[in-house]
């Protein structure tokens, strides 16, 4: 029995595929498979804020024996079962269509600190979160070879909550692993643990979980570990806590540690994308390894930066995350500095903005240098980002700042109401998600009748207005 199929009880034979559905995440963007588990039990679907594993954990072998004979709750299931084939499938279509000289087996490497897929797998605090977590649904959609690379926070990030006295307070939000599709990757001589990385002279090793969106996999690292020092095992343990003493370490395991990780997995990418400045020591782990390899310093520094690409965020200064020089050569230590075979001052010197404080070791800084294509998240905010950090490039005009802009989206199928997507579905045919491409399919949105679209308007609000008063 795989570890995914032991978090599910026994099912009925003719409904044993609710395992697989229930443990890739897929199904949460996905209106007729989230309908699917609430018919099983919607009071425990509501309760555990749509948590499908939890509803069949919870679910009375009497009801799933009654739903397996029930001819149009079976009906429902095998459609659901045949998109989800589809869903999980080696990639193809949209991807082999427009790319078919790429190779599929050279995925991106997509490195964030934090990835939104579902409340269930509480690993995010917010909009960074929430935007890799959609181009991580979106590159399944489109058959993108995609793989992520994060932290498994697992005390999540912290909620709030109001006493009975009125004052607020934080509380951990924990991720149970019983509950939700993560698994622990085991290295191949069966240890815990796939990679060891050293930091402030002293040794962590890190094992991986993995978790499945559709045809994408993530890996989000851990140092919970037996073979860790006490105060090491809870670096991982929760996001954007404990000061930047913990945020460097933090950093430096996804980094150095994400790269290693996936050397040990065999995973070869073509692409190394950072989302945020938090993932840049990945890109200076690949340099390490091509000078090893036998390039020079600059040598190697140039072909990372052929492959990575950096996504910066935050449009004021103080966003960004800089550490004090000295503790980040600590961080490295002197057997990772000496790995390069250069004077170990050119390394740091890096993350070092040329105008700014010469002690501060700058993420976005060392992200820059080591990118071949940096980009904002909006027309302004690139020219923002020119302006923030145009003074790297003392010689050029603001506007010849090598600093693009891709504007960010959303994944529709995951933020679109049902009662605005059935409107379309009357209006469109239920096809339309697939002909967003098309003039037609906006020359139709616009014909939508005025009254209808009202309605659903009024609709969505009314339930917006009672989740706010907690009816």
């Amino acid at each position: 029995m795989t570890p995914l199929r032991q978090k599910i009880p026994a099912l009925p034979p003719r409904l044993e595929g609710l395992a697989a559905l229930a443990t890739n995440l897929a199904w949460s963007w996905h209106r007729s498979a989230r309908a699917l588990f609430r018919r099983i039990d919607d009071a425990v679907w509501r309760s555990s804020h749509h948590n499908p594993i939890v509803v069949l954990q919870q679910a009375a072998p009497e009801r799933l024996e009654l739903l397996a004979r029930d001819p149009d709750f079976c009906a429902h299931y095998d459609g659901v079962m045949e998109w989800l084939a589809v869903e999980r499938s080696a990639p193809s279509g949209w991807f082999l269509d427009q790319y078919p000289g790429l190779d599929a087996a050279r995925p991106v490497a997509y490195f964030c600190a934090e990835f939104g897929l579902h409340a269930s797998v509480p690993i995010y605090s917010g909009g960074l979160g929430v935007l890799a977590g959609d181009h991580c649904k979106t590159a399944s959609d489109l058959a993108i070879p995609l793989v992520g690379i994060g932290l498994f926070y697992t005390k999540g990030y912290f909620d709030q909550r109001i006493r009975p006295d009125g004052w607020q307070e934080d509380s951990d939000d924990a991720v149970k692993p019983e509950t939700t599709p993560l698994i622990p990757v085991l290295s191949p001589d069966g240890t815990p643990w796939l990679t060891v990385l050293q930091t402030f002279d002293r040794p962590i090793h890190i094992r991986a979980w993995t978790l499945a969106a559709g045809r994408t996999v993530l890996y989000l690292l851990d140092t919970n570990l037996e073979a860790n020092h006490p105060d090491d095992r809870e670096l991982t343990s929760k996001l954007y806590a404990g000061g930047l003493p913990m945020r460097l370490r933090q950093e430096w395991i996804l980094g150095v540690g994400g790269v290693r990780v996936l050397r040990a997995l065999g995973i070869t990418p073509g692409a190394w994308h950072a989302n945020e400045g938090h993932a840049a020591f990945m890109m200076l782990e690949r340099a390490r390894e091509l000078v090893l390899g036998g390039s020079s310093f600059d040598e190697a520094v140039a072909t990372v930066r052929a492959s990575s690409i950096f996504t910066t965020h935050t449009p004021v200064p103080a966003g960004h995350d800089a550490f004090e020089v000295g503790q980040v050569v600590s961080c490295m230590g002197m057997g990772f500095l000496q790995d390069f075979g250069v004077d170990f001052e050119r390394v740091p010197a890096l993350g070092i903005h040329p105008a700014r404080e010469p002690g501060q070791f700058q993420m976005t800084v060392l992200a820059i240098r080591l990118a071949g294509h940096v980009n904002g998240v909006a027309q302004r905010h690139g020219v923002v980002s020119r302006e923030l950090w145009g003074d790297m490039w003392s010689e050029r005009p603001t506007e010849q700042v090598p600093i693009g802009a891709v504007t960010n989206g959303v994944h529709l199928a995951t933020w679109m109401a049902n009662p605005m997507m059935r409107l379309l579905d009357i209006h469109l045919d239920n096809d339309w998600g697939s002909r967003l491409d098309e003039a037609e399919t906006w020359d139709a949105v616009l014909g939508l009748d005025a009254r209808e679209l009202w309605h659903t308007h009024e609709e969505l609000k009314g339930t917006l207005l009672r989740y706010i008063r907690e009816e």
